[in-house]
């Protein structure tokens, strides 16, 4: 099926290809990274690392059973067992449950590797299939954000709590 593996050095030149084959999929439904990402992704990715490193957030690609990098899943801004989500996967691999399954495996890691309690995510309002798999995954709806200067929801999920669960 998939499995996620932590971000690492070696990933780079595979997912600024995923990146650059998905953008114009994923400005659909959430805010492009813009030019500049693309042009400094080497320091970025650095970065990312150095962040990852220092404990602050946990980065993931999304490997498929073929060895594919189609996604990543992220938590970010980890501080008091609290953490927020964000996760994409590319076109190719949409619609095949692979986001569902992801979250899932990411808030079993949240739980039981990186100690968390509580994750928080943000959907636009248009993005039903991130809402759904939110849903899926035991997310609750806990109020109104804004979400790249679009209209949308904040979920929020205690860990330890079975999806669909409370």
């Amino acid at each position: 099926m998939l499995r996620l593996e932590r971000l690492r050095a070696d990933h780079a030149p595979a997912l600024l290809a995923f990146e650059h084959e998905n953008r114009e999929y994923f400005a659909r439904s959430i805010s492009d990274r813009g030019d500049a990402y693309f042009e400094e992704f080497a320091s970025l990715h650095r970065a990312r690392l150095a962040e990852q490193d220092a404990g602050v957030c946990h980065f993931h690609v999304v490997v498929d059973d073929h060895g594919e990098l189609v996604g990543r899943v992220n938590l970010v801004d980890v501080e008091e067992g609290d953490a927020e989500l964000g996760y994409r996967i590319g076109e190719r691999a949409a619609g095949r449950g692979m986001a569902t399954a992801a979250v899932e495996e990411v808030c079993r890691l949240a739980a039981t590797a990186y100690r968390l309690s509580t994750l928080t995510a943000y959907t636009t309002l248009d993005n039903v299939a991130s809402m759904t798999v939110l849903g899926r995954n035991g997310f609750t709806v806990v109020g109104e954000a804004g979400v790249g200067g679009r209209p949308g929801l904040r979920y929020r999920r205690r860990l330890g709590a079975e999806p669909g669960g409370r």
